[in-house]
């Protein structure tokens, strides 16, 4: 077996190479005429992609199915227990394969928030030392909104000719959540988001993708720096 040499290239420390990043979003739901159903992969696989450049960890591709709330029906999901076994089968074969001691998962779907209650026992499943990084879904805003409009046209996947359509609410009742009407009795942030995309519309600004772009990176680069130290 060849001894690898894990100093080579632009690496800040060798052990960067025991940290693994992976995506994780939803790949088949709406978000209005503008965007593509798998937004929210893309957004997440591009966060942890960028972070695994910068840092030198390991990317790990992402995570295909993707878990949501009953109250929201916007396209086709899995239940948590199916979502749960699908990572743990996947980080043990990284664990294996690619002799990771550490992962981050990069999340970009609100719907998978879910999971961090089941962290504790991947952890024990996979061995793994697990940070669930949940940045861009704190700072994005509304579902199918200006922050995922501003981040989606950076990653050149916005239909430029649907965006005045993006926020006819009542034909596309998924953008902001703004259909979903027990989801939003239920949650004060999905009610606010609603609001906020029926009275006010959306907008495109790739300075404002980018910089959400920058934050939720230099989140996972924090969370590296951490792991590195643990």
């Amino acid at each position: 077996m060849a001894e690898l040499r894990y100093r080579a290239g632009n690496i800040k420390d060798p052990q960067v190479h025991k940290v693994g990043i992976i995506a994780l979003g939803s790949h088949l739901e709406n978000h209005g005429p503008a965007l593509p159903i798998d937004t929210d992969a893309k957004i997440a696989a591009h966060i942890a992609f960028q972070s695994s450049l910068l840092s030198g960890a390991k990317f790990l591709g992402i995570i295909f199915p993707a878990y949501e709330l009953d109250t929201i029906d916007h396209g086709v999901h899995v239940s948590l227990d199916v979502l749960k076994e699908n990572v743990i089968s996947t980080l043990n074969a990284a664990k294996k394969f690619l002799d990771v001691e550490k992962v981050i998962i990069v999340n970009a779907h609100g719907g998978n928030i879910p999971l961090v209650a089941e962290l504790w026992d991947i952890e024990d499943k996979t061995g793994l030392a697990i940070t669930f990084n949940n940045k861009v879904i704190s700072s994005e805003g509304p579902h199918g909104g200006s922050g995922e409009l501003s981040m989606a046209k950076v990653l050149g996947i916005v239909n430029e000719a649907e965006v005045e359509n993006q926020a006819n609410v009542k034909e596309y009742e998924e953008v902001g959540l703004y259909g979903f009407t027990q989801a939003r009795k239920d949650d004060p942030n999905i009610e606010e988001g609603a609001r906020d995309v029926e009275e006010n519309g959306v907008y495109v600004d790739e300075e404002y993708g980018h910089r959400l772009f920058n934050l939720a990176i230099n989140s996972v680069l924090l969370d590296i720096e951490k792991l590195l130290d643990f």
